[in-house]
């Protein structure tokens, strides 16, 4: 099912610790990429359907640099294949000591409209890609191409990254301190609800600024918490 635009836009406005939370509630508690983060943190949420890419380790028979002059080297076909509004997600077995891609692969997926890209492995070129307006999500620099160590097989088939299985079209959200995994399936239920919640924790949060509590507050076992809770959205349109 393909991402509806209210629920992207839900999601552009929500964290991924909130999500988290949401998705606990379903039983889902292993949806958070470990050891992933932005290149800049500062952008704007990245929201978009997963569209991944497999490496396995290099074998160096296979995998000399001259395999770059295949045009459908599934490195490059990835990128060229990857969907406007999607997010290309590169399973690179947790090794960053060779590149997932480089500023030159990251510019064409911007150009082309991908929503994001994101690798358990590094990126090289990495000062680079984090100054382009598409969000990037690594686990550390790297320079070494990507050919040293990771040789590209799969395109759009399910993968693991960063411990998180991940399928195409998945949902992918990303924020300033990493990205989660929503399976396809909940992304509406799951934006409704980290809405609502999101909207409580602000009520909270300025509640607790202003020297309150947090005992039956939050969570909200008052009855009053409660009332002030739906006094606040009616003053803010929340």
């Amino acid at each position: 099912m393909a991402l509806n635009q209210q629920t992207k836009e839900l999601l552009q406005k929500v964290s991924t610790a909130t999500l988290c939370t949401a998705l606990f509630k379903r039983g889902l508690r292993n949806q958070f990429i470990q050891d992933v983060r932005p290149l800049d943190p500062n952008k704007g949420n990245m929201v978009g359907e997963a569209f991944t890419l497999r490496y396995i380790p290099a074998r160096e028979d296979l995998n000399p640099i001259s395999v770059f002059q295949d045009r459908a080297h599934p490195q490059r076909k990835a990128v060229e294949e990857c969907p406007p509004g999607a997010v290309m997600v590169i399973d690179s077995r947790k090794d960053a000591r060779a590149a997932s891609a480089g500023s030159i692969l990251v510019s064409r997926l911007m150009v082309r409209g991908a929503a994001g890209i994101v690798t358990d492995g590094g990126f090289r070129d990495s000062p680079e890609i984090a100054r382009l307006s598409i969000p990037a999500y690594h686990n550390r620099p790297s320079a070494p191409t990507n050919l040293t160590l990771h040789q590209a097989l799969d395109i759009n088939v399910p993968i693991g990254c960063g411990d998180v299985a991940v399928f195409p079209g998945d949902v992918m959200v990303g924020d300033g301190e990493g990205v989660i995994v929503i399976p396809a399936h909940l992304a509406d239920e799951i934006a409704k609800e980290a809405t609502e919640m999101t909207a409580f924790e602000d009520f909270v949060t300025e509640e607790v600024l202003k020297g309150r509590s947090i005992l039956g507050l939050y969570p909200p076992t008052d009855e009053q918490s409660k009332t002030d809770f739906e006094a606040w959205r009616a003053k803010t349109g929340r």
